[in-house]
C-alpha cells in the first residue's frame, strides 16, 4: 500500500500556489493537510477549489506546520523572501519545494541550500517550463546525441504581464503595478528576476551543466517603474555565445496565442539544431542526416513524470535523486548567471561569472 504523502502550502504571494495545490489535490497518494498565509483572503480560492476543511487553514505558518506535520511543504513567497521562508520552514523537518525562481540573489540561494544541508531533507526548486513536453523532448534529443554537443542556447520568454493572470492561467483585470510585489525592487520584482532564471536554469540543463565564463546584460526600465519589463542577457561559454531574453508586455500570452517572437528555446549543436517552443505539439530539428528543418512530435509525458508533484513524490518514495532543473546544483549555476546579469546591467559592462 502506497504511503499517503502529507503536503502543506505556505505563503500565497505567487499565484502558482494554486497550480501546485491542484497537482496535490489530483494525486492519488497525496493530501493537502494544511495551508497558511498571513492574508487569509488569498487562500479562499484554494479552499473552494480543493474543498479544504477550515480546520486545515491557518494564518500562522508555525501553527500550521506543528499541527499538520507535513512531509513536504510548498513555498510560494515573493522572490526576495525565498531564503527567509526556507529558513523558517526547514526546522520543521519537511522536504521543501520552492516555486521559481530560485532566489533573489546567489547569497540567498546559498542560504537556502545551507538551511537543508545535513537534515536528510530535500530542497527542490520548481520551474514550470521543465514540464512542457517540447522542452523535455529537446533534452531527450540532446541526450541521444541528435545534434552533437550543445554550443548555443537562445531563449525568449515572458507574457503580457504578471497582473493579467492568476492560478491556472485564469485571465484577470490588471491592477496597479505600484501595488504589486512583482513591480517592487525590494521584493525581487521585474521581468529579469521573474523569467531569466527559467532560461539560465533550463539553459544549464541543455548545456549539460556547464557554466559560462562571462555575462553582459541590458534592461529596459520605463519611467515610473522600479523594475525592468524587458531584459537581454548574453553569456559567453567556452563553446560560444548564448542569449537569454525576458519580456513582460508581450502582444499575447503564449499559453493563449504564441506571440512573435515565439516563446521558448532554440538550441544549436555541433551537428544540428532544435527549436522547442512553449506549448507546441512539435519540435523542429535539423541534423547532418536531414539538414532541412523537419517536425518531430513531442513526447507524451506519463505519470509520474508530467508535473513536479508527481515527480518529487516518485523520487522521495523510491529514494531517487532529484535532478535537472529542480536540483539545487543546476539551479545554482542558473542563479550565478542571473546575479551576473543583474551586476552587468547595473554597471553597464560585461562581468565575469559571479560566485
Amino acid at each position: 500500500m502506497n504511503k499517503k504523502w502529507k503536503i502543506a502550502g505556505v505563503n500565497f504571494d505567487h499565484m502558482h500556489m494554486g497550480d501546485l495545490l491542484r497537482q496535490v489535490f489530483e494525486h492519488p497518494d497525496a493530501e493537502i493537510v494544511g495551508i497558511s498565509d498571513e492574508q487569509p483572503v488569498r487562500m479562499e480560492d484554494a479552499i473552494q477549489n480543493f474543498s479544504i476543511p477550515r480546520d486545515r487553514v491557518f494564518a500562522d505558518y508555525r501553527e500550521c506546520l506543528e499541527k499538520t506535520k507535513p512531509d513536504l511543504v510548498i513555498l510560494c513567497p515573493a522572490t526576495a523572501d525565498h531564503a527567509v521562508w526556507t529558513e523558517r520552514v526547514a526546522p520543521f523537518g519537511a522536504h521543501i519545494l520552492v516555486e521559481k525562481p530560485f532566489a533573489a540573489s546567489l547569497a540567498d540561494a546559498d542560504r537556502m541550500i545551507a538551511a537543508l544541508a545535513g537534515t536528510g531533507r530535500e530542497l527542490i526548486i520548481n520551474w514550470p517550463l521543465r514540464w512542457y513536453p517540447s522542452h523535455v523532448t529537446a533534452r531527450r534529443l540532446i541526450d541521444e546525441g541528435c545534434i552533437g554537443d550543445v554550443i548555443e542556447v537562445h531563449y525568449y520568454d515572458g507574457n503580457r504581464g504578471p497582473l493579467r493572470h492568476g492560478a491556472d492561467k485564469v485571465e484577470t483585470e490588471p491592477g496597479k503595478k505600484s501595488e504589486s510585489w512583482f513591480y517592487q525592487k525590494s521584493r525581487g520584482g521585474g521581468s529579469m528576476m521573474d523569467y531569466l532564471g527559467y532560461g539560465t536554469t533550463l539553459g544549464t540543463w541543455f548545456h549539460g551543466g556547464r557554466a559560462p565564463i562571462e555575462v553582459v546584460s541590458l534592461v529596459d526600465q520605463r519611467d515610473g517603474l522600479e523594475v525592468d519589463e524587458h531584459s537581454i542577457t548574453i553569456a559567453r561559454y567556452a563553446s560560444g555565445l548564448s542569449k537569454f531574453e525576458t519580456r513582460w508586455g508581450m502582444f499575447s500570452d503564449p499559453w493563449a496565442q504564441q506571440p512573435q517572437p515565439k516563446c521558448g528555446f532554440v538550441i544549436v549543436g555541433t551537428h544540428g539544431t532544435i527549436s522547442s517552443y512553449d506549448y507546441e505539439a512539435v519540435v523542429r530539428v535539423q541534423t547532418m542526416q536531414r539538414p532541412e528543418t523537419h517536425k518531430l512530435p513531442v513526447d507524451a509525458l506519463e505519470p509520474p513524470f508530467n508535473n513536479p508533484i508527481q515527480y518529487v513524490l516518485h523520487c522521495l518514495e523510491n529514494g531517487k535523486k532529484i535532478d535537472g532543473p529542480l536540483s539545487p546544483e543546476i539551479c545554482r549555476i542558473g542563479q550565478q548567471i542571473v546575479d551576473s546579469a543583474v551586476l552587468s546591467a547595473r554597471e553597464k559592462r560585461a562581468v565575469p561569472l559571479v560566485g
